[in-house]
């Protein structure tokens, strides 16, 4: 009886887990057929590199294009170092103490803060504080405290799932603990890490609240424009903005286009990222 009963309560979750898995795949194609069925007959080359028109039909998003990757890449350099070196630390210098433990919980809680929060704070802090006013530099900072909780967590975690004995064996070795980190610790977490990076960085393209009251909702009319103090409207402010604000006549068609064009943006990141980073993790491991 408990064999026939471990087998049926096998076959059940076996098949609520198949059910659940098409269900999500299902979903996930509805989403993107909705989404790219409507845009991609929006899309062409003047599209993708015009510059955006408020009261006349036919403009592009070139501008919000550049200032999307512009603002990512400004956030990343700000925050990849101090998020991964913060997780470093407490993954392999930070004693268990009442203080990291405190470190632990606020980083956890932080995560766990909505984007508009970050936007006001960023807005009060750097737009207004600093005197940077709403502009790029200000955005890609705001953007940047938005991606440090995560990337904290991020690299603790995929730190700690290393096997212990890789980080003794290194030791015994030999090594300092700055080389078993460089040599060891680092290759055989680049996965975790890698994971981490890109669901950071995909969401900082998608982000909306946060730069709105930061960065603004207009892009400069000079393309590409590298100014830190240039208001710097992204695809996705751009979108928001033209189905909700924009007088173009075209405004649903360009946010159809705006959607599209930003799926397979992050698609298109996303596997830019992976793969060369399976390559150079595989390079780093010696193949395994």
């Amino acid at each position: 009886m408990k064999k026939t009963r471990s087998r049926l309560a096998d076959r059940i979750a076996t098949l609520y887990f198949w059910v659940a898995g098409i269900v999500i795949i299902g979903i996930l194609g509805w989403f993107l057929y909705d989404i790219l069925g409507k845009g991609l007959p929006q899309l062409s080359w003047k599209f993708i590199t015009g510059r955006p028109s408020e009261v006349s039909a036919g403009g592009g998003v070139g501008p919000m294009l550049f200032n999307s990757f512009y603002i990512l890449f400004l956030s990343l350099v700000i925050s990849l170092p101090i998020g991964i070196g913060a997780g470093i630390y407490l993954a392999v210098y930070a004693r268990k103490t009442r203080f990291t433990n405190l470190i632990r919980l606020s980083v956890e809680a932080l995560a766990s803060v909505p984007s508009i929060v970050f936007g006001l704070f960023g807005a009060l802090l750097f737009v207004s504080w600093f005197g940077w006013k709403i502009s790029i530099v200000s955005g890609a900072a705001t953007l940047s405290l938005l991606n440090l909780p995560v990337l904290v967590r991020v690299t603790e975690e995929t730190l700690r799932t290393v096997p212990g004995s890789y980080w003794e064996a290194s030791l015994a070795l030999g090594s300092s603990r700055w080389q078993a980190i460089r040599k060891v610790l680092l290759p055989s977490a680049l996965p975790g890490l890698i994971t981490g990076i890109t669901l950071v960085a995909g969401r900082a393209l998608g982000e909306t609240a946060v730069l709105i009251y930061t960065a603004g909702t207009a892009a400069s009319r000079h393309f590409p424009d590298f100014g830190l103090k240039e208001m710097g409207s992204t695809l996705a402010v751009h979108l928001w903005y033209s189905g909700s604000s924009s007088l173009a006549p075209d405004a649903a068609q360009i946010a159809q286009g705006s959607s599209a064009l930003l799926v397979l943006i992050v698609l298109i990141f996303n596997l830019a990222i992976a793969i060369p980073g399976r390559i150079v993790q595989k390079r780093l491991t010696g193949g395994k």
